[in-house]
Formats: structure tokens, sequence, C-alpha cells
């Protein structure tokens, strides 16, 4: 199946102040600064990122791809929260011949609890299910204990652990 574009967002999707809407290039100074706070988030569970500053997206791919999506949070102008879906090709194995994978989940402190990473998780479940998906998956440190539970409150649950060792 190919992946198209999806810049329509349902009506439930917007509580009268928080929007979530599909990002777009004019919103990379803010996204660049999310993914900082991703990255900063992050840097505690994993001792093989690199000191220095570092990257761990390509926005404009996410913002412009037909196999990706990638929606902010706006409340009063202001974007508070992204995430992305990517459709990815599952191991031969698996029942599912594609998944959506997410990733760049992000709110900012302030509008945290408040139910803005529930509706963007929604929002790209919507769109993975318009591009025929049935099964979403993402990536999160075991020690991050409040995204777990995040995602958790939305469905997820644990499936699998990386494990790694330094030699």
């Amino acid at each position: 199946m190919s992946p198209k574009r999806f810049d329509w967002i349902p009506s439930g999707y917007n509580d009268d102040n928080i929007t979530i809407r599909p990002a777009t290039l004019a919103d990379m100074d803010t996204l660049l600064q999310f993914e900082q706070g991703v990255i900063a988030a992050e840097r505690p569970f994993d001792p093989t990122l690199k000191d220095e500053h570092i990257n761990y997206y390509n926005l404009p791919e996410l913002i412009t791809a037909p196999h990706c999506h990638l929606v902010v949070a706006e409340l009063a102008g202001e974007l508070i929260g992204s995430g992305y879906a990517r459709i990815e090709t599952s191991k031969v194995y698996l029942k599912h011949p594609q998944y959506a994978y997410l990733g760049f989940m992000y709110v900012l402190p302030q509008h945290r609890g408040k139910g803005v990473n529930k509706m963007v998780i929604s929002a790209l479940q919507h769109w993975a299910v318009s591009q025929g998906m049935t099964e979403l998956r993402l990536e999160v440190y075991y020690q991050n204990a409040p995204a777990i539970k995040a995602y958790e409150k939305v469905g997820f649950i644990s499936h699998m652990i990386a494990m790694r060792k330094g030699l």
C-alpha cells in the first residue's frame, strides 16, 4: 500500500484549546528545540549518546515524506508538543507486513499531565489506521517510568527489552 498524505485531523482532536495539526516546515525552529528536549530527557538513560550536540531526526523528511506523519500540538498559537508516525516494513515472520512506528513524542514540561500526549497519539493512530496499519510500535527507555506510564495509559504494553553490553 502506498502511503498517502493525511492533512485532515478529525474534530475529536481539538479540545477547544489544544489543536493537533500536521507540522510544516515553518515549525522547524520549535521542532529543533523539541528535539533537544527529547535528547536532554533521554541522556540520563543512555550512556552511549555522544556528549556533544546531536540530532536524532531528519525533521524535513518527517514533515514531507508520504510514509511519515509529523503532528504538533498547538495552544493559543504556541507549539507545545509533537510526535510522528512512520510506516515501517515488518520482519517477514510477523503477522503484519507493515506497522506504524511512533517517535519524537514530546510535550513542553509546563503542559505535561494535560492529555497532550494522548491527543497526539490519537491523531497518529487515526493516520496509521487510514494507511491500513494494524500495529503501532514505539521505543522507550526501560528506566523512563513516567514515559512508560503515559504510553500504558493509552494502551501500549511492554513487548521486548533490548539489551546491550559495552566492551
